[in-house]
């Protein structure tokens, strides 16, 4: 991504994980963790809507942290449907982040994982900004954000998402009054839109 790209591992709880690390110029604020789509269709810590929420944290001066799930690339284990890839990203924050502040994001079921932490993290840890991109809502049982963490929160989702109807993540959002960010004519992947996404990013990591 930049010159200032590490790739590495760290042991996780079901074994090697792969992780790369993006480092700002001067110092960091913090550390950015950041969660891919669902393994079992492709998604990995390359993904193009990752990589866009990883340039928005470097260039707010956060050090972005992408890594794979257990069973994806050389990352070692196997799917958990969410379980054990929450482990995977706590285990992360652990070795890698254990005091700085931070910034959960992450995309569709990495969306789905980032909610399952945040709930576990929130009362413990400085958690600076959150953002979900497509949450998994219509696939999982997305748990409600903590309702002091609201003001913290970016959720986008296009409104022409074919594989994560809009409407099942407004039903989400409805109970918890949660603003939903809805961008017109985009679809999941964000096709030909990642600029505005990176921009719509970079203004809530500011």
């Amino acid at each position: 991504m930049n010159p200032r790209t590490q790739r590495f591992d760290i042991t996780g709880p079901a074994g090697r994980m792969q992780v790369l690390r993006d480092t700002p110029e001067g110092t960091p604020r913090g550390v950015a963790v950041l969660a891919h789509p669902h393994p079992l269709f492709g998604g990995t810590m390359d993904n193009k809507v990752v990589q866009t929420l990883a340039r928005a944290a470097v260039q707010s001066g956060w050090i972005a942290l992408r890594f794979n799930f257990r069973g994806v690339g050389t990352s070692e284990g196997e799917h958990d449907d969410g379980v054990g890839e929450a482990a995977d990203m706590l285990s992360l924050i652990e070795q890698l982040a254990p005091h700085d502040a931070l910034v959960l994001g992450g995309f569709s079921f990495g969306a789905y994982v980032t909610a399952s932490v945040l709930g576990k993290l929130w009362t413990t840890r400085d958690i600076q900004r959150i953002v979900l991109v497509g949450t998994a809502t219509s696939r999982f049982e997305v748990p409600q954000l903590p309702r002091d963490s609201h003001d913290r929160t970016l959720v986008i989702h296009g409104e022409q998402d074919d594989t994560v109807p809009l409407a099942s993540t407004l039903d989400w959002a409805r109970p918890q009054s949660l603003p939903v960010t809805v961008v017109p004519g985009v679809e999941h992947f964000f096709h030909g839109q990642l600029t505005l996404l990176k921009s719509l990013v970079l203004r809530h990591l500011r």
